[in-house]
């Protein structure tokens, strides 16, 4: 670490004598010390998409007077809609940018070459993010983010960012806030930098996320709550959001005492395409030792997950020192591919909840060498230590594994206390894992090793294991400061955030029988506007502290509806289209392949297996049941298909008027759309939940018969339809 790094610097003072600049238009340009003040109510937009403010001179320091806010979009301007720049800082040393308040921009604030930048107070909530189409019944394919480039700014395209710097040193990121957009900080070619004391949390991406930056310190920090693609016992897939994400090849970090609970993962870090060798690097890189190494995590939070609290993969001599690690859906702690990792006197409890397959539980390491796992506390956990080789063909094909890779080979895991675990430790194909000294109690199992991987029990020195010292910033105490919250249950996802469990929050979901609202957090002032011609809605009163509950009901036909939902000077405006119809539906186990039989599979439908039911919807949440587990009928519930290699045949009749119609599905697997016969929509393929559209013309108002036609070959399976009037 370089010696900027070794002493905190109190933050300046405002300096009353500033002069000031109002900022009216576009593109205005800084070039001096001043104070910023925004005339209330003005909306700058970045028309040019470079930037609505401009600093143009180093060494200067600009401050945003007090309730001066700069917004690029309306306040009621949808979320993915938000566009710009709000501050430009290009080329510049020594800038100082104090209580920016930047709203409605995808990037709040954007610093290329700024070495020794100090960002203090910043709110840069308000801004871009994708709109989730995954919902509580069901995930959604397309939400997933991709993080694996980002040397042409795509991160920063596709997604925004509160906060990015770029290609800079020395840097100074503290007491910053974010809400409501989908990125907090990101820092691209960033080193010898500290960031402290901010909370970017309540994201549906990433709250810190670093790209090729090294040598930094991030201490005492909030990223709680930075997740997308979960629903409390549905799915846990939390589809690459992370408190704190860490992409390839950043190295000699210090992440300390910072709170990243509730994160897709609370802190996820990957060598690289670069550092595995599938992207080629710049000349005479080596991929020899390329990773994200030598971090040090040290007495941070990362618990409740929906998937992993740290994942940190092919990479070196990493340290995961008394961290948190409580309730993470599938494991603690997954290192696969890592190697000389020291994995220290953390707490790690109730990993594994919702695992998938043998991934599950305290530590997970695929293919580690020369780790060491000692004095830690396991307790309750699926499997407390999971380690492990399998055939993994692709990977070993790469550079990276041709250079690096040792096999499960010379783990040590010692002087451990595991309590309550369901497998204390599990070693498949594992070569020289030595154990020693290690405390069972109440283990159900104690080791379950294939032949040839049994550990070998050694004798352990008596020595107390001494944490390093580190530079820890910032006056906040963020670990544990939400305990309130603690569990997943409280990760609550709407069509863009999860909620911030403070202000009130409203989503829309799927009911059997019509369309449901859920507020959470109303107050007793809450109140609804429905603008609709023959739809209704009945109010059920929250139970057990849920939210409070809008069913919208209508009679047969299609009713668009707009409905407004208010609590004090909050408010949220939904739009939809209610389709009320009798559906019937026909459901079947399959022997025939649909994709290579369809003729055969629909006759399978008229044999003496399929049963038949009504339903006012087709909203078959069958999650990982079957046709039995939905409610479609009394004699369907006790004797209908089972969850694999079942079919669904459903129709119905619907009176449309003259215009231009959208079908949409949310399908797992096969699904197909037949309107009067003609086929609108299909995807008649073995898939994950995906959502398909299509759009259709309608000559003249009359009866049309619509024919949806679903196969689930295994695993997760669900089948909803919608069809409304394209504007």
């Amino acid at each position: 670490m370089h010696s900027l790094l070794l002493a905190f610097v109190a933050a300046v003072t405002s300096q009353p004598d500033l002069p000031i600049v109002e900022v009216r238009s576009d593109n205005t340009v800084i070039d001096r010390s001043c104070r910023v003040v925004v005339p209330e109510g003005v909306v700058i937009s970045d028309a040019d998409g470079n930037g609505v403010i401009h600093i143009r001179a180093s060494g200067i320091t600009v401050e945003f007077a007090e309730g001066a806010a700069l917004r690029g979009s309306e306040a009621d301007a949808p979320w993915d809609e938000h566009a710009g720049i709000g501050i430009r800082i290009d080329g510049q040393s020594n800038v100082t940018l104090r209580n920016a308040r930047t709203h409605g921009f995808k990037i709040g604030i954007w610093a290329t070459h700024a070495d020794a930048l100090t960002v203090e107070g910043a709110d840069v909530s308000d801004g871009y993010a994708m709109r989730l189409r995954s919902t509580p019944q069901a995930e959604d394919g397309g939400d997933w983010l991709w993080p694996h480039e980002n040397d042409r700014h795509q991160w920063m395209e596709r997604y925004g960012a509160g906060l990015y710097v770029e290609r800079s040193s020395g840097v100074t990121i503290r007491d910053c806030f974010a809400r409501r957009r989908q990125n907090g900080i990101i820092l691209d070619r960033v080193t010898d930098s500290r960031v402290f004391d901010n909370d970017c949390s309540f994201l549906s991406g990433w709250g810190l996320a670093m790209w090729r930056s090294s040598d930094n310190v991030v201490t005492r920090n909030a990223f709680d709550f930075c997740v997308r693609g979960y629903s409390h016992g549905v799915y846990n897939r939390g589809q690459d959001s992370a408190g704190i994400l860490v992409f390839e090849q950043c190295s000699r970090n210090v992440f300390a005492e910072n709170s990243a609970t509730h994160g897709g993962d609370g802190f996820f870090g990957f060598a690289g395409k670069e550092a595995l060798g599938e992207n080629p690097g710049p000349e005479g890189f080596s991929v020899e030792r390329a990773g994200c190494n030598d971090n040090l995590l040290i007495n941070n939070d990362f618990s409740y997950a929906p998937a992993h609290g740290i994942e940190l993969t092919f990479s070196f001599g990493n340290r995961f020192i008394g961290n948190r690690l409580v309730e993470n859906a599938i494991c603690g702690v997954w290192g696969g591919y890592s190697q000389d990792t020291l994995i220290a006197v953390n707490h790690v409890e109730g990993n594994g909840e919702m695992a998938y397959g043998l991934e599950r539980g305290g530590v997970n390491i695929e293919h580690g060498a020369n780790n060491l796992i000692r004095e830690n506390v396991f307790r309750n956990n699926r499997c407390a230590v999971h380690l492990w080789w399998d055939d993994d063909q692709h990977l070993f094909r790469t550079p990276w594994a041709k250079a690096n890779h040792k096999g499960c080979a010379e783990n040590v895991i010692i002087k451990n206390r595991f309590e309550g675990d369901d497998l204390a430790l599990h070693l498949r194909d594992c070569q020289g894992t030595k154990v020693g000294a290690n405390l069972m109690e109440g283990v159900k199992r104690e080791v379950d090793a294939t032949p040839g991987s049994e550990p070998e029990e050694v004798l352990v020195t008596m020595d107390i294991f001494s944490p390093p010292e580190y530079p820890a910033f910032g006056e906040r105490r963020p670990v544990g400061a939400r305990e309130r919250l603690a569990g997943r249950r409280n990760i609550v996802m709407g069509e863009f955030f999860p909620w911030d469990h403070e202000s009130p929050f409203a989503r829309r979901g799927t009911a059997d029988t019509g369309t449901v609202y859920e507020v959470f957090g109303g107050s007793d002032a809450l109140s609804v506007v429905l603008n609709a011609d023959k739809v209704m809605f009945t109010w059920e009163e929250p139970r057990d502290g849920g939210p409070n509950r809008f069913l919208l009901g209508a009679p047969a036909g299609v009713h668009p509806y707009a409905i407004t939902i208010r609590d004090g000077p909050w408010s949220e405006r939904f739009e939809g289209t209610i389709v009320s119809a009798l559906w019937n539906v026909r459901v079947f186990p399959w022997t025939i392949d649909p994709r290579e039989d369809l003729e055969g599979w629909r006759a399978e439908a008229q044999g003496p297996e399929a049963m038949e039911a009504t339903a006012n919807a087709l909203q078959l949440k069958f999650a990982h049941g079957g046709p039995r587990n939905v409610g479609l009928s009394d004699e369907i519930t006790a004797s209908g298909p089972g969850p694999d290699r079942f079919g669904v045949i459903a129709s119905t009749r619907l009176k449309l008027s003259a215009g231009r119609w959208r079908v949409s599905t949310l399908s797992d697997d096969g699904v197909r759309v037949i309107v009067d016969g003609s086929i609108v929509l299909e995807n008649w393929t073995w898939h994950g939940p995906t959502r398909d559209k299509a759009e259709f013309i309608i000559d003249r108002e009359r009866i049309v018969e619509i024919i949806v036609e679903h196969f689930e070959i295994d695993g997760y399976a669900v089948l909803t339809f919608d069809v409304e009037p394209v504007p």
